[in-house]
């Protein structure tokens, strides 16, 4: 095989722009976001000054992680500390906007989680957001924008060597033990109303008694999660959306249901989406849980070629319009921690970062469309002009 892209496409420096220490704060300390803090860590040049969680079992646990920080049981509180330039948001997708909103009218720059918002209304209030506050670096957590493989992409994109797109196939699918559900965590005796504090859990999610498998486990139900297609399907979407420069679909199908675990969840276990482009491309994107085998993969299909991405990205020609064209296979390394790396960098420099808030609204736009498909039974289509679905 060719490797034609290895000595063409440069490797991402890790170099950051300035040597000024950076105070960040971490809101929600669950498995991701301390594992966001570590990145953050691994950068050097950067001190945790405040960790905020509802749950007190967290809060302990994370006291380890940054021995300096002062603990916040209220996100607010850590807000209100002037001298924290960024947070690092990673709590359930409903509480997003909440996060978001509150840390921006502190002054803060934000790393949020994918995916960006979890309404079309969240969506367009960070948006007007953003625009009064001025400019603010603000890295949405689609790690792949910051990857080697999204350099070998555009790279390949932008030769020719793929012609006219017509459609993007993706699949995400995993499987577990028997007996082991996707997703599902341990409730610990320790998860009580005296350590959570519930009200601010639900945020604007509908009320409820306190409830700790809920808490536990939210991403099972609509009223916290999109499943896996906020999940996952949004990690690729952005990918491509990011390389290829595609707006928000004009038309959503998505179907599927729970046929593997019947453990209470309400999102699909097993699912198809189909998003039409204005650009005249088709974005289909195939999930399960039952089966790994076809794993987590796209296919770019050109009149002139493939972009395969897996683990690296490979190019296949369609050898019935460029026969004397050769496989190639990209060799672009990603730095580590780039996508956290990135966002410091950007805070230091003004330079935008890879993943910025557009493109992490497209996204929430699309995966939003899917979601309500999905609920209604039907397509439904974006009007642009009212900025809703239709």
């Amino acid at each position: 095989m060719a490797s034609g892209l290895a000595g063409t496409l440069a490797v991402p420096g890790g170099v950051l722009g300035a040597n000024e220490r950076l105070r960040l704060g971490l809101i929600g300390a669950g498995e991701r976001g301390t594992q966001l803090a570590r990145e953050a860590q691994a950068c050097g040049d950067v001190e945790f000054a405040g960790i905020a969680d509802i749950y007190a079992g967290r809060l302990e646990a994370a006291q380890s992680l940054a021995p300096g920080a002062k603990i916040f049981t209220d996100h607010r509180s850590l807000l209100d500390d002037p001298s924290i330039d960024a947070v690092l948001i990673a709590t359930p997708q409903h509480l997003h906007a909440g996060h978001f909103l509150a840390a921006l009218d502190a002054g803060k720059h934000i790393y949020i989680e994918k995916t960006l918002a979890f309404t079309i209304e969240d969506a367009n209030r960070l948006r007007s957001a953003c625009q009064r506050a001025g400019r603010r670096t603000i890295q949405v957590g689609h790690q792949a924008c910051s990857s080697g493989l999204l350099t070998d992409a555009v790279k390949l994109l932008a030769s020719g060597q793929v012609g006219k797109i017509t459609a993007i196939h993706a699949h995400m699918f995993r499987n577990t033990p028997h007996g082991k559900p996707q997703w599902a965590r341990p409730v610990y005796p320790g998860m009580t109303p005296d350590t959570i504090h519930w009200q601010s859990f639900l945020g604007d999610a509908p009320r409820r008694e306190f409830d700790a498998g809920r808490y536990a486990n939210w991403r099972y139900y609509r009223d916290y999660s999109g499943g896996n297609v906020f999940e996952n399907l949004s990690q690729q979407l952005a990918f491509w959306y990011k390389a290829i420069g595609l707006q928000i679909p004009v038309a959503a199908t998505m179907s599927g249901g729970i046929y593997l675990w019947k453990d209470g969840r309400e999102v699909p276990d097993t699912m198809s989406v189909a998003l039409e482009h204005s650009e005249e491309i088709l974005f289909s994107w195939d999930s399960g849980f039952g089966n790994s085998q076809l794993g987590s993969t796209e296919d770019v299909l050109g009149t002139d070629g493939t972009i395969s991405r897996g683990q690296q990205i490979r190019y296949l020609p369609q050898k019935v319009n460029r026969p004397e064209g050769t496989e190639l296979l990209g060799r672009t390394r990603t730095a580590p921690n780039a996508h956290m790396r990135d966002f410091l960098d950007c805070m230091r420099t003004g330079r935008e970062t890879s993943c910025p808030f557009d493109l992490g609204y497209r996204v929430s736009i699309a995966c939003r469309m899917a979601v309500e498909s999905f609920r209604l039974q039907r397509t439904v289509r974006w009007d642009a002009a009212r900025e809703e679905i239709a």
